[in-house]
């Protein structure tokens, strides 16, 4: 029959055009060639009226099963298409995790959290433990027990960041040595590593900074035990044997106290135009003394039976002074102009 032969004919044109299909996009414009508003099989089904009525129903099951299977073909089709574009993409885009990696091999520490993490290295292998606490503290841990009177100036509005409630961002990390003697009495052997505030910011002083103090105490102890445990802990730190000398100073926490001075690391004192130590010769490092018996009470421990000594020293200029940094906001700000000028040597600190 004529009509028989219009649906073969339909179905062998569309299997060849499928067969030659290797696109998606060659598969829709099949799909609109053959069953559109325009297709052919649209068409057909549409002069199913001008046919004999005992044709009509035969012919237009022929015709519906025949759309059936090309819908299922251009979906079978369609998926096959997608797996294989899918294959190729991820075997373009893979990546081979056994091949060795690019650039870094790996992170670095920040120049003052090396720092710290030295200088705490040394201290622990002198017997010292590291001890922390919180950095917004209370005026009774960071000033009373300290043995600072209420008159003092570090309790100035200038120099200390205060809370409404009368809490306050730790001027320095000597809390920590407070909460310590109370937790564990003595002897105890501790240094206290961290970030302190003042109210302070130049080229040379950030309102936010790193400190490492320590302390020890325990029966016995003298001066001359903490003129050694300074001289080598910097040692090691610097890699070579330096001179020292103490300057007397004055802390309310400490009595005697000192102020720690080192032999230029860049210079060693013969240059005269040397920009770390400006031909001085000499650094300034750290502060120190024998610590108040008032301290030692305040931490609930007999000053009769025991004394110690304590020292602070800053870990932002330790950094600046053992990696040739030559400003401060280096470590803090994100200029690049900063950068060029304080590495490569172009400026000491």
């Amino acid at each position: 029959m004529p009509e028989d032969m219009n649906i073969n004919a339909v179905r062998d044109s569309f299997t060849e055009s499928l067969a030659g299909a290797s696109t998606l996009q060659e598969l829709d414009e099949i799909r609109v060639k053959f069953t559109g508003k325009k297709g052919t099989l649209t068409q057909l089904l549409r002069s199913l009226g001008k046919l004999p009525p005992e044709k009509r129903k035969e012919i237009g099951q022929s015709l519906n099963t025949l759309r059936d299977e090309i819908e299922n073909e251009l979906d079978l089709a369609g998926r096959r298409i997608r797996d294989s574009e899918n294959e190729k993409q991820e075997i373009s885009e893979r990546i081979d995790v056994t091949l060795p990696q690019k650039g870094r091999i790996s992170g670095a520490f920040h120049p003052v959290l090396q720092t710290m993490h030295e200088l705490a290295d040394i201290m622990q292998g002198l017997g010292y433990s590291v001890a922390s606490g919180p950095e917004v503290e209370e005026d009774y841990y960071n000033f009373e027990c300290l043995n600072v009177p209420p008159w003092h100036p570090a309790r100035d509005m200038q120099d200390t960041f205060y809370f409404p409630d009368g809490k306050l961002l730790r001027t320095h990390t000597s809390p920590v040595q407070i909460r310590s003697m109370l937790q564990y009495g003595a002897p105890l052997r501790i240094v206290c590593p961290g970030k302190v505030y003042r109210r302070d910011n130049d080229t040379t002083h950030s309102p936010m900074f790193t400190q490492m103090e320590g302390l020890l105490v325990d029966k016995n102890v003298s001066f001359s035990m903490m003129k050694g445990t300074m001289s080598e802990m910097l040692n090691a730190f610097f890699g070579k044997s330096l001179r020292y000398r103490f300057r007397a100073s004055y802390f309310p926490f400490t009595e005697p106290s000192m102020e720690l001075d080192m032999e230029c690391v860049e210079c060693s004192g013969h240059d005269a135009h040397c920009r770390v130590c400006h031909g001085t010769g000499w650094l300034e490092v750290a502060g120190m003394g024998m610590v108040h018996p008032n301290v030692i009470r305040a931490g609930k421990i007999d000053p009769d039976e025991y004394n110690g000594f304590a020292f602070g020293i800053g870990l932002d200029r330790m950094a600046m002074l053992k990696y040739g940094i030559g400003d401060l906001r280096l470590f803090f700000d994100g200029n690049i102009s900063y950068f060029m000028s304080g590495f490569g040597g172009a400026e000491k600190c």
